[in-house]
């Protein structure tokens, strides 16, 4: 009997990355107990036994609905239901000062991937995302005015982590899990339109189907890739020039490279990533340049003021 395409699609994508691994090698596998996350743990444990590579599926507790502990320990058992070599689970404290609730389970939940990463050795964490995911950060970074960085989307790999399921569809995932008889959770968050991404995802990308003909969410996917390239080219001779600079001086740069440079400045000072927008990055590059003067508050409490050539920050004082 031959392969659902829907399973093959994401076998495929997970094989294409185990195949830069060696033989032995250990991978992480991020697992929410969702169609997206349970089709790619299934699939690395399909890919990993042939390429030989340890699988070990973790799940994150968030802490942020009830029963949610109960929940992560049904994931545990069903990671490991489905050949996972080893499972694990972790809690953790989401604390939303200075972001939005969104951003702090991001950031509280890459930080302790990367603390299960280094705890088994893990060559590679594996990431859910699919080619939904992606368009909607197109989009989102569209409606935000970030530049091309939004454009280029999520990367597929970064340091230790990689994302193989940018290529399928979210319809897919359902499908494999429903194809391998694979029970999933539908995350109650993913239908509450407080979030703005779940607003995109519910209301506007049907729109722009229904406005625009089928094809929408494959097509700001494909523009991420196509600049996504050009996008890393700059980022990493921006963060090699800031980190040769004795002093913030970027008046001589060209633009493009300039703002990067004042962008990596603000987030090493304590900017919010997350938060720090298009808006922000031009003023900052405003006042390297000399076009404004006095004084710019950015995101995570921080100042940046310009002293000579050089901009420079400092923590934004707290009034009463």
């Amino acid at each position: 009997m031959s392969l659902h395409p829907a399973v093959a699609a994401v076998r495929r994508g997970v094989r294409e990355v185990l195949e830069e691994l060696e033989p032995g090698d250990t991978v992480l596998v991020a697992c929410s107990g969702g169609a997206d996350s349970l089709a790619l743990l299934s699939a690395a444990v399909f890919e990993g036994r042939k390429a030989a590579v340890r699988v070990v599926g973790t799940t994150i507790d968030h802490g942020l609905q009830e029963g949610s502990a109960e929940h992560a320990r049904r994931v545990v058992e069903q990671m490991a239901g489905l050949g996972a070599d080893e499972t694990a689970s972790a809690r953790v404290q989401v604390s939303g000062a200075g972001e939005g609730p969104e951003a702090a389970a991001r950031r509280a939940r890459y930080d302790v991937l990367e603390q299960m990463r280094q705890h088994f050795g893990a060559a590679l964490v594996l990431l859910g995302h699919t080619r939904d995911d992606q368009a909607e950060t197109v989009l989102l970074g569209l409606t935000r005015g970030s530049g091309a960085r939004s454009l280029a989307g999520m990367r597929r790999s970064f340091d230790h982590y990689a994302r193989p399921l940018l290529d399928v569809s979210r319809d897919d995932t359902v499908t494999a899990c429903q194809v391998e008889g694979i029970d999933f959770w539908e995350d109650p968050h993913n239908d509450d339109p407080g979030y703005t991404r779940v607003r995109v995802r519910r209301t506007v990308l049907p729109v722009l189907e229904e406005e625009l003909g089928p094809g929408v969410a494959e097509a700001l996917a494909r523009t991420a890739d196509q600049l996504r390239e050009d996008v890393t080219f700059l980022d990493e001779t921006a963060e090699a020039e800031f980190w040769s600079l004795e002093e913030l001086d970027v008046a001589d740069y060209p633009k493009a490279l300039a703002t990067r440079i004042l962008r990596i400045a603000a987030i090493e000072a304590g900017a919010t990533d997350s938060e720090l927008f298009h808006v922000h990055v031009e003023r900052l590059f405003a006042l390297a340049t000399g076009r404004i003067q006095g004084e710019i508050q950015l995101p995570g409490r921080v100042t940046a003021y310009r002293e000579g050539r050089s901009v420079e920050f400092r923590p934004t004082a707290v009034t009463s």
